[in-house]
């Protein structure tokens, strides 16, 4: 008969040093909208400010300055069309536009 080594696993005090965070994370550092197919344009005259499509945008990426949108940070827009979607002005205030169609118009590439 064979006898069955007893396996012991390190305790907590045996295990070795993780990294360390210096400093708070954030995702400014990471530019994440350069993946969009789409891309929301703000149309001021339509817009009424109810800062919906703020309240909603999962990046954070509506611009609002005094109380009012100004547009929106491609930087970090995913083109998810969620702004467009919650406007109560419906396809008037926010329009989705492919990539193409924005940068053969010369909009801009963000907030720059």
């Amino acid at each position: 008969m064979t006898e069955k080594k007893k396996i012991t696993k390190p305790g907590w005090k045996e295990l070795p040093e993780g990294d360390l965070i210096i400093g708070g994370g954030t995702s400014r550092d990471f530019k994440t909208g350069d993946w969009r197919t789409q891309r929301p344009i703000h149309i001021p005259e339509k817009c009424i400010n109810c800062l919906t499509c703020w309240v909603y945008c999962p990046d954070s990426a509506v611009l609002v300055k005094d109380g009012k949108v100004v547009g929106f940070d491609y930087d970090y827009c995913k083109g998810c069309g969620i702004c467009e979607h919650e406007c109560p002005v419906k396809g008037k205030a926010i329009k989705m536009v492919s990539e193409r169609e924005a940068k053969a118009a010369g909009k801009p590439k963000s907030k720059d």
